[in-house]
């Protein structure tokens, strides 16, 4: 069966987003299989462990952190920086590699030109999330890095009526260390969910659009993924900031 038993990673980015671009895909998807190391893995999931307790909100089945601060009425109250250790590594290597000649990084063209928010989910085997689309806070860019463990990611497609079709469009492997864009009608059009499984079925190279992409799809060569813990960063860029800055009291110092 498969497992999450992943071979030692080196970073190993990209010169350019278009080498990792999931072409089975609309436009425009990229999935990096290293964008971060073990070792700094590691030191991140340490720093999301030992969060103070109220930054965590626990919901039915996982629970979450929100970073800087929670969005009120679509907009980011809180407009102090990421902490260090959200910054580093992955929003400098976000701003280091290139869309094309025009578009130095992905984030280029959205209202503060980098990333001012992070949603952190925790999700044990067994758990997922509803199939749902992201809303209009945000710029249509979303970075997630993958880490402590492998799934899937469904993208769905509403029916005429407005239902949402059960059958999943397209599937995504996220690995361990890994970091998967979505951008443009990815992002307005389609709906996105996590089944909660025990184990992730049916993956080959016909089922799961990145394979090719993958860092180690020999992995999944039977087809199955047996879920751990996994924790996800979701890097995006709120369009309205509010200049209240650090008035928001203890709960959300850093």
């Amino acid at each position: 069966m498969g497992s999450n038993s992943q071979p030692p990673s080196v970073i190993n980015l990209p010169t350019s987003l278009e080498e990792s671009r999931i072409t089975a895909l609309p436009p425009a998807a990229y999935y990096i299989a290293d964008v971060i190391s073990d070792e700094e893995e590691k030191a991140i999931l340490q720093k999301v462990e030992t969060a103070p307790k109220a930054r965590w909100r626990q919901l039915t089945h996982r629970r979450l952190q929100t970073w800087p601060s929670d969005l009120v009425k679509n907009t980011l109250l809180d407009s102090r920086p990421l902490p260090d250790w959200l910054e580093q590594p992955v929003v400098s290597r976000l701003l280091s590699i290139p869309v094309s000649e025009s578009e130095p990084h992905i984030f280029t063209n959205s209202p503060h030109s980098r990333p001012n928010h992070v949603l952190i989910n925790e999700y044990p085997p067994n758990t997922g999330i509803m199939p749902h689309k992201d809303g209009g806070a945000y710029h249509p860019v979303v970075c997630t890095v993958s880490l402590g463990s492998s799934l899937c990611l469904n993208l769905y497609k509403s029916k005429d009526d407005g239902a949402i079709d059960p059958e999943p469009v397209w599937r995504i492997l996220q690995e361990p260390r890994s970091l998967l864009i979505t951008t443009a009608d990815l992002y307005t059009e389609y709906l996105h969910g996590i089944e909660p499984l025990e184990t992730d079925v049916n993956m080959s190279e016909d089922t799961i659009v990145n394979w090719n992409l993958l860092r180690s799809p020999e992995l999944y060569k039977d087809g199955l993924n047996q879920r751990e813990t996994r924790v996800s960063l979701t890097y995006r860029d709120v369009l309205k900031v509010s200049k209240l800055g650090g008035k928001l009291g203890p709960m959300f110092k850093k």
